[in-house]
């Protein structure tokens, strides 16, 4: 007699069966085989704006993290040529100018290259939900559906990891913590490299990931 599986596998197994049917390009399917083991991809990009509706993404940055390894000679570092150009105050924040990005990739490209390089491994990155956002607004035309691997935010690790050292008052009158960046990677003792750098970002999100495992 066939074994049943439990609910919670059950609903993930028709869950994957449900998207790969309505995949829109079949290529693509290996995104939902299982992920390698131990193995992550850390990704940043950066963006015209913070509008996930109408802004662009202009540059990706990603690397894979095997065990607790960042595998710096396995990165994607890409420029991507916005349709609607670049504004002077984004320029003051990534310091990618219109000519810099006029040589970018289309965002088709951006994508499919991206899917490949990331496979069917977990993600991880720092506020990752707006990234993952802008990218699945560029992916949902090609596929149908966004980005199906598993999402990890660093910030929720750190939270996590933070909250169990406050003593039990503290925790009862949910303390606030600081969350921002800098303070995150200073306090675990990593080294921040220069802000506002696609694979720069996606690498210190490598590195507070490994180290927040090895805290855990």
């Amino acid at each position: 007699m066939r074994r049943l599986l439990k609910p919670s596998r059950w609903w993930l197994a028709l869950k994957r069966e449900w998207l790969l049917y309505h995949l829109g390009d079949p290529a693509f399917r290996f995104m939902f085989d299982p992920a390698p083991d131990n193995e992550w991809v850390a990704l940043d990009c950066e963006t015209t704006g913070l509008n996930v509706r109408t802004d662009e993404i202009i540059s990706i940055g990603a690397v894979r993290i095997t065990g607790n390894r960042i595998m710096t000679s396995e990165r994607l570092e890409l420029l991507v040529r916005p349709e609607k150009g670049v504004s002077a105050d984004s320029v003051r924040i990534h310091r990618l100018r219109e000519r810099d990005v006029a040589q970018g990739v289309p965002i088709d490209e951006a994508m499919k290259r991206l899917m490949h390089f990331i496979g069917s491994r977990p993600l991880v990155g720092y506020y990752l939900e707006f990234d993952i956002a802008m990218l699945n607004r560029a992916i949902w035309p090609l596929l149908g559906q966004g980005l199906p691997q598993p999402k990890i935010e660093v910030s929720s690790l750190y939270y996590d990891y933070k909250f169990t050292q406050l003593p039990a008052y503290q925790q009862q009158a949910n303390s606030g913590i600081d969350l921002r960046f800098a303070t995150l990677m200073d306090d675990l003792g990593l080294p921040l490299r220069d802000a506002h750098d696609a694979l720069n970002d996606a690498v210190m999100a490598a590195l507070a990931f490994i180290k927040l495992r090895s805290l855990a």
